[in-house]
């Protein structure tokens, strides 16, 4: 029997095993080492007789210290052996020193082991018979996909194949899976986790010519002031505070500007440091964002010298837009007139002449003094008494982008760069991110093929969640997400879901695989859908409940893997222990079932085969690695061996050759790059982005951002008749359906047993609610698109307009949390965690994608709430605390 030591930490003798990983969280992704060595050898508090080589003991603040949940018991090749997972005290970059947060100091604990939590892992291939999931082999698992893909595509066409799946989940699986989806399947039913279609994320951003991911971490620091919308870094991504951003305020004096609903733990500390928090009326950013740009116009304020040469004027723009058909959403957007300005002086004109850009409006509408907005917009533009001016960085998450999501982004982008920021240290404009950066598409998402427009006749990405409640999907491919929790309007999205699955009346009697596959023709025959999920653990709903196929996935630690993090640090994941029972990764997987379904491509024989074939087909992304493959094929080594000894440090891509040697990327668009005169080198690909925005040009364009686009859903969405916002998101110690903290640590389980929900003590006074309450949250007119995926014009996809015409229908939707009275959220606002298994907020939240881009407004929700009881929690001290999340 493996066993564990749980009240101290054994030492890795001299001689143990050391790799390095990074930490499989947040997007920050720590450098972390392995020590492994077998179970029965020990070593010593000398460092001469330790692998740390340190001498034991240190302080708390010394590097080198390892605590007990850095430590597990796994099996490797077969026999139990222990492993540290310790933050590397010699790195110098990301978390440097060895710091970590609350989430990646105890990944050790994430390792399968049968006497922790994670014995419950997923371990060989089930089906579900009589309403009981049942074992099976690999070879029928893959017999069942097969056939029953191909008659779904055969009789309904590949439309109806669909597929669900992690952005994130490193560069091998997603290569792998999205071949398999676009190269050979050819669907257009088809969308990543965090949304309902293959939609970018900040699309704002990218019609300004900014690369999501532009900044390094380096840039947050060097700012003289940081703007930061819709997070709170202490909270999301731990170290890129601590490390990047608190060091900042502490040692130049950063002035750090928050704008969002909460006031958490950051923004206290930003607060106290001579920073300022615009806490505003959740949904309002786009009106705050344009009374900011106003004030900095009227001012004289922008950065006048840098816009003239790096922003397009009127004749740059018209050669970059409308020219010809416009065949994807970018240009559609950039071409249709609402969005596009001819330069720096139109784009002046137009914000003058909006009512939403008045600062009073601003102030009302917002909920935020108007002396406050003046007093951020001189911090970030005003120039200092000698002339010079203040660098201003530009850091922007979900709880900005998934709200209002197009003009969102086009207008913090545009305030950005109205003050000089986007291309150069310490001045940029870039998402920090919420996973890590572990996408490598395998092949082209076939938009032409989509039966979805936009107003003027331009495909757009396939809202999947639509195209299943519309009855289109014959068959369900979703791997590593919990589909059904996890989008807006979740819980309607799960009644669909059982309606096609489980209440259909062909089930499953016996595994044979010629029952299996007549029961499953008849059900898709019938109306009905076949669900085959791919993950760790059974999540709840999708697999407890709804999925007719279960496959079991090997993670961090079980294979040899590669992804990038927030500044695109690209970094070899290692092996270090067996996978529990049959588990296999997903590049197997999916290779196994396109092998029998008849494709060619899929004969790799490990990860690294995987990776090798994925670099070719990355060449021209920011995260291109093709030149390390080739370097170390020319070394007479695998691209895994060499990125492996860059360690824990890594390499920014995109990775380039020069001088013979392998180069990293800093940042993007960066105008203090000096690239050599010669050209670029053998297998160096050189993008105009590199040096230049993303656009035409390589200018950065203007954007306007029209209110009246958002503005009709908004009037209907925001709280009325005694509702109050009902906000959601991550908190620092729970990382995202709660999978490896809530479920599987003690120390976290007893801190958030339940899911809870902030309110402001003013609201909690009116509804008699006290801290340690039941309280139910709930809501009869969650709005759900059920149709409309044309319009003619812009006009027919507004909220009202798709009301009129029958596109929405109103569910109604009802979680149970605990009341956290606490001054956190901004009075007529509460917040809960978003992916609770149990409660998920995401069921209050509105699934109307915006016109525009086609993306969610998760941050969204409104509802009732009422005390329904008391928690056990309310009078005692055993679990939870009900102090402020405003700590410092």
């Amino acid at each position: 029997m493996i066993k564990n030591h749980t009240d101290s930490v054994p030492l890795p003798p001299k001689n143990a095993d050391v790799l390095t990983t990074c930490c499989d969280y947040c997007v920050v992704a720590c450098g972390y080492k392995i020590y492994r060595w077998p179970v029965g050898q020990k070593g010593g508090i000398k460092a001469k007789d330790n692998a740390l080589g340190i001498d034991l003991p240190v302080g708390l603040d010394q590097g080198g210290w390892v605590s007990p949940n850095m430590h597990n018991i796994i099996k490797h090749e077969g026999k139990p052996h222990h492993v540290i997972v310790a933050p590397d005290h010699e790195i110098e970059v990301v978390n440097k020193g060895g710091n970590h947060s609350i989430r990646g100091g105890a990944i050790a604990q994430k390792c399968f082991n049968v006497e922790k939590p994670t014995r419950d892992r997923l371990q060989y291939p089930q089906i579900r018979v009589n309403g009981k999931l049942e074992r099976i082999s690999w070879d029928d698992a893959f017999t069942i996909f097969a056939e029953t893909s191909q008659y779904v595509i055969k009789k309904y066409g590949t439309h109806s194949w669909a597929q669900k799946m992690f952005s994130y989940q490193y560069f091998e699986n997603t290569y792998a899976l999205t071949k398999f989806a676009f190269r050979n399947i050819g669907t257009i039913a088809f969308a990543f986790h965090d949304n309902p279609s293959n939609a970018p994320s900040t699309p704002g951003f990218r019609d300004v010519g900014i690369d999501n991911f532009s900044a390094s971490y380096e840039d947050w620091y060097l700012a003289d002031t940081l703007v930061i919308s819709g997070t709170d870094p202490f909270e999301t991504k731990t170290i890129l505070w601590n490390e990047w951003i608190m060091k900042a305020i502490a040692e130049h004096r950063q002035k750090v500007i928050f704008i969002n609903p909460r006031k958490t733990t950051g923004v206290a500390f930003a607060e106290e440091n001579g920073g300022l928090h615009l806490q505003l009326n959740p949904g309002t950013d786009t009106i705050l964002q344009m009374a900011l740009a106003r004030i900095i116009l009227e001012n004289g304020w922008q950065d006048s010298e840098w816009i003239k040469k790096y922003t397009n004027n009127k004749w740059e723009t018209d050669s970059g837009f409308g020219q010809g058909t416009r065949n994807t959403d970018w240009q559609w957007r950039t071409t249709w007139g609402q969005f596009q300005t001819k330069g720096f002086e139109d784009y002046k004109k137009w914000i003058l002449s909006q009512k939403e850009s008045e600062l009073n409006y601003a102030a009302e509408v917002c909920g935020v003094d108007a002396e406050d907005i003046e007093w951020a917009a001189e911090m970030m533009a005003k120039p200092n008494p000698d002339g010079s001016r203040p660098k201003t960085s530009f850091g922007v998450e979900k709880g900005n982008y998934w709200s209002n999501n197009y003009t969102n982004t086009s207008s913090f982008a545009s305030l950005g760069i109205l003050c000089g920021a986007g291309n150069r240290p310490g001045q940029m404009i870039s998402r920090f991110g919420g996973h890590q950066r572990g996408g490598m598409k395998g092949g082209k998402y076939p938009v032409t093929e989509s039966p979805e427009k936009f107003g003027g006749r331009r495909r757009k990405p396939l809202d999947l969640d639509r195209w299943v409640q519309a009855g289109k999907v014959r068959f369900a491919y979703v791997v590593g997400t919990t589909w059904t929790a996890a989008m807006c309007g979740s819980g309607e999205l799960a009644e669909v879901f059982r309606n096609h699955i489980t209440r259909n009346p062909n089930q499953l009697e016996s595994t044979n695989v010629q029952h299996v596959l007549e029961v499953f023709k008849k059900r898709v025959d019938s109306g009905g859908m076949v669900m085959v999920d791919q993950d760790i653990y059974l999540r709840n709903n999708i697999g407890t409940e709804i999925a007719d196929i279960i496959l079991p996935a090997a993670t961090w630690g079980e294979c040899d893997f590669t992804r990038a993090n927030g500044e695109r640090r690209i970094r070899l994941y290692s092996k270090f222990y067996d996978p529990p029972g049959e588990t296999k990764p997903d590049w197997w997987i999916v290779a196994g079932i396109a092998r029998r379904m008849g494709f060619s491509g899929y004969d790799w024989q490990d990860s690294n085969d995987v990776f090798e074939e994925a670099g070719r087909f990355g060449r021209g992304g920011i995260l291109n690695y093709q030149p390390l493959v080739k370097l170390a094929k020319k070394q007479g080594k695998r691209g895994h061996e060499l990125l492996r000894e860059f360690g824990t440090t890594g390499i920014q891509g995109p990775i380039r050759m020069q001088g013979g040697k392998l180069v990293g990327t800093k940042r993007l668009h960066d105008s203090t790059l000096k690239l050599p005169e010669t050209g670029p080198e053998k297998e160096t690909v050189w993008r105009q982005w590199l040096t230049k925005f993303k656009t035409h040009t390589g200018k950065a364009n203007f954007m306007k951002s029209p209110w009246y686009l958002f503005g009709d859903f908004y009037d209907h969405i925001k709280p009325r008749d005694g509702e109050i916002w009902i906000l959601n998101g991550r908190i620092n110690e729970i990382w995202q359906s709660c999978f490896d903290d809530v479920e599987r640590r003690d120390f976290i389980k007893n801190r958030f047993p339940e899911n809870f929900i902030e309110i402001h003590p003013k609201d909690a006074e009116k509804l008699g609610v006290e801290s340690g309450d039941y309280v139910s949250v709930a809501s009869d007119r969650v709005p759900v698109q059920i149709s409309g995926f044309y319009g003619r014009d812009i006009d027919d996809l507004l909220f009202k307009n798709l009301l009129k015409d029958g596109h929405i229908k109103f569910v109604s939707a009802k979680v149970k949390a605990v009341a956290m009275v606490m001054d956190v959220p901004k009075e007529g606002t509460s917040f809960m965690y978003f992916l609770n298994p149990e409660n998920p907020a995401n069921v209050l939240t509105p699934r109307v994608p915006d016109p525009i881009s086609g993306n969610y407004r998760f941050k969204l929700g409104v509802g009732k709430i009422k005390k329904i009881g008391e928690s056990p929690y309310k009078h005692s001290f055993q679990q939870m605390t009900f102090k402020s999340r405003a700590i410092i």
